[in-house]
């Protein structure tokens, strides 16, 4: 509530209109109620900015601004101290569309009444076949990224224990296996919801998702009967090749001149060119072989014990290198990934191969639900329980809420002496202490 205070008066100065020298002076009072914080002449600094700034013929008038003493006026970013996971999308729908179905309709609403009228659309580099300059850098970083990542979570995983279910995909990642009952593998109802655990691998780390390396993207589709003709590799190494990556053992077609598209239907491709053929190395020093997870602990030895902690350290420092490329690259080259299943595909369009088996697929005939992918998608953080101490007591169900969660790959590397990023401190919860089993109940 305002506070009546006494009144406050400005003058307002009125000389006369007919010489230099100022006349008598004038004092009209007028009245103002401020509130008692507000009230305080001397700390806000009243001066007189312009005091002769004339409002109209003999008038003046006297302004005041306030004093800045150093305080920068800059918000500064606060991380919040907990925050949830993203929630888990049930499997009997189709997942939401990362772009609003609204403007999905309403670009290609636009693209339909150019096609009516016979206009062609206009794309912009790699819409067109082009690749973007600038981005190139980018891919070659990624890359880069990559095969650090791969080699030294191969080379971590000799010291770090991580276990797998053997009924579902759920990891850990201490001495032993959690005791949360969470499992839904088919026998876990005789388990009363228990995990298997088995030893674990790279790949329950860093989950291998895969696409179709195509030599010209914009050319034939992928047809079911076809899909054997082309390999299968990382998302994100494909999408590194079609940014301007060149690997003499994945070619990719480079147009110099851009393709023209009226609607849905491209005009001028630049003719179909068959893929050469290309003789892959074999063994240990092929460039395949450090760009796959396959075989990368036989691949890496033990590390030292002193050297742990560095390798770890790079490893997150390539992990987040890897997650801000791939981030920064499908801001402009199309990813599609299905709605239905995990099948990623790097290209303007889908493929035609005929393997998705989840939700009513048979109503697809086996195809996928194409639609823009998201990062997660091509790049998943596939989270695990955070463990605050990897050699005490395995985590249970009845403390569940307490426990955070992280990255796989930031969990691993932290068990081994790295630093964990800032972005991820808060779904940790390092700064909540765990009651014991007994003082649960006790807890608000």
């Amino acid at each position: 509530m305002l506070q009546q205070l006494p009144v406050v008066s400005f003058a307002t100065w009125t000389s006369s209109n007919t010489g230099t020298s100022p006349g008598p002076v004038e004092f009209k009072m007028s009245q103002l109620a401020v509130s008692k914080s507000s009230f305080h002449g001397r700390k806000l600094g009243f001066e007189c900015s312009n005091p002769t700034t004339r409002i109209r013929p003999g008038i003046f008038s006297c302004t005041y601004e306030r004093r800045n003493h150093g305080h920068s006026m800059k918000k500064r970013k606060i991380l919040p101290q907990n925050v949830d996971l993203p929630p888990i999308l049930p499997k009997n729908k189709k997942k939401p569309y990362p772009i609003p179905l609204k403007k999905i309709q309403q670009v290609a609403r636009a693209d339909k009444k150019l096609a009516q009228m016979g206009i062609e659309k206009h794309l912009e580099p790699p819409k067109n076949g082009l690749l973007v300059p600038e981005l190139i850098p980018v891919a070659y970083e990624v890359l880069d990224a990559w095969k650090v990542l791969i080699g030294g979570l191969a080379q971590i995983l000799h010291v770090v224990p991580v276990h797998a279910c053997s009924e579902c995909s759920e990891i850990h990642v201490a001495q032993m296996g959690h005791d949360i009952q969470d499992c839904r593998g088919p026998t876990s109802g005789s388990r009363k919801s228990f995990h298997s655990w088995v030893k674990g691998s790279i790949n329950d780390v860093l989950l291998p998702i895969e696409s179709y390396h195509m030599y010209d993207p914009f050319g034939r589709r992928i047809k079911h009967e076809t899909r054997f003709n082309y390999d299968r590799i990382p998302a994100v190494v494909e999408l590194c090749i079609q940014a301007g990556v060149e690997l003499p053992e994945y070619p990719s077609r480079r147009r110099t001149e851009p393709i023209r598209m009226i609607g849905k239907k491209v005009i001028d491709i630049g003719g179909f060119v068959e893929e050469p053929e290309i003789r892959c190395p074999s063994g240990s020093g092929s460039q395949i072989m450090e760009l796959d997870t396959h075989q990368a602990l036989s691949r890496f030895p033990p590390p030292k014990e002193l050297a742990v902690p560095m390798i770890a350290q790079e490893t997150v420092n390539a992990y987040e290198k890897v997650k801000w490329g791939v981030t920064k690259l499908m801001k402009k080259y199309s990813v599609k990934a299905c709605g239905y299943c995990s099948e990623v595909h790097v290209g303007p369009w889908g493929h035609n191969a005929k393997l998705c088996g989840e939700f009513k697929h048979q109503w697809r005939d086996g195809k996928h639900g194409w639609q823009d992918a998201t990062v997660d998608e091509v790049f998943p953080p596939n989270y695990v329980w955070h463990v605050q101490d990897p050699k005490g007591p395995p985590l249970t169900s009845a403390l569940k809420r307490f426990y955070g969660k992280a990255p796989a790959v930031v969990e691993v590397c932290m068990q081994a002496g790295a630093r964990a990023p800032n972005r991820y401190k808060p779904m940790m919860r390092d700064d909540i202490v765990v009651p014991e089993d007994e003082e649960a109940r006790l807890v608000a």
